[in-house]
């Protein structure tokens, strides 16, 4: 049996010395969520190479690298309420959740994050009750591209997969100041993009990384047909 925790370990350390891992919040984060959890069984033994891995159905884990990156760009703080799109395993959600709301916080933030295929929303909330986080967010099946309104406006929304364009609900949905990540692009390469809202609506938009994601489907993201898996 692998001695997971020393992976981890030794992974966060990689990630920090590469400059990837910036801050104190995103290291501890990354450091006590166990990412062998959010894998499936016959894949654990590589839950912590830096690489995607599959999850079934034609989705994949992202790599820990890139879940770094958005981490980071995200600037989480304690207290938040973020909307995630594309549950996947559950591990990213966890990991917000790690930083927006710690145990025993006095202002514990919330994540809601939202998957379009009910089986991997059940594989998630198993994943997310085992490594202790089903209290702290609320996984809902649905159509991620139009948001989730009902919990809406969120200080932070962190898209997890590809879209053509910025949904324009995400951004409707989000606070004065709020920012939102999402990779845009054609379905086999994209660029990162941070999106902050000015109090006066306007966007400031920046290019953080290319990158390559599985597609965002749904009525403001990629059609069904349209997408092989």
């Amino acid at each position: 049996m692998k001695d997971f925790e020393l992976l981890r370990r030794r992974l966060v350390e990689k990630l920090v010395r590469e400059g990837i891992i910036r801050s104190e919040k995103v290291k501890r984060a990354m450091l006590k969520v166990p990412r062998e959890l959010f894998v499936p069984e016959h894949l654990k033994e590589l839950a912590y190479e830096d690489t995607p891995l599959p999850i079934g159905y034609g989705q994949t884990i992202s790599a820990p690298h890139m879940v770094a990156i958005m981490l980071e760009e995200a600037e989480l703080d304690e207290g938040m309420k973020v909307l995630e799109v594309g549950t996947g395993s559950g591990y990213n959600a966890a990991l917000i959740a790690e930083i927006v709301a710690p145990q025993g916080s006095r202002n514990p933030g919330h994540v809601y994050t939202i998957e379009r295929i009910p089986e991997l929303a059940e594989f998630a909330k198993k994943n997310l009750e085992r490594a202790g986080y089903a209290d702290r967010v609320t996984v809902i099946v649905g159509d991620g591209s139009k948001g989730y309104e009902p919990a809406a406006p969120y200080d932070r929304i962190i898209v997890t997969a590809a879209a053509p364009d910025i949904p324009r609900p995400l951004i409707e949905q989000l606070k004065p100041n709020g920012i939102l990540l999402i990779p845009v692009g054609d379905r086999w390469e994209q660029v990162l993009y941070k999106v902050v809202k000015r109090p006066d609506g306007k966007l400031d938009v920046r290019k953080v990384t290319s990158c390559v994601f599985v597609p965002l489907v749904g009525e403001y993201g990629w059609r069904e047909e349209d997408v092989i898996v």
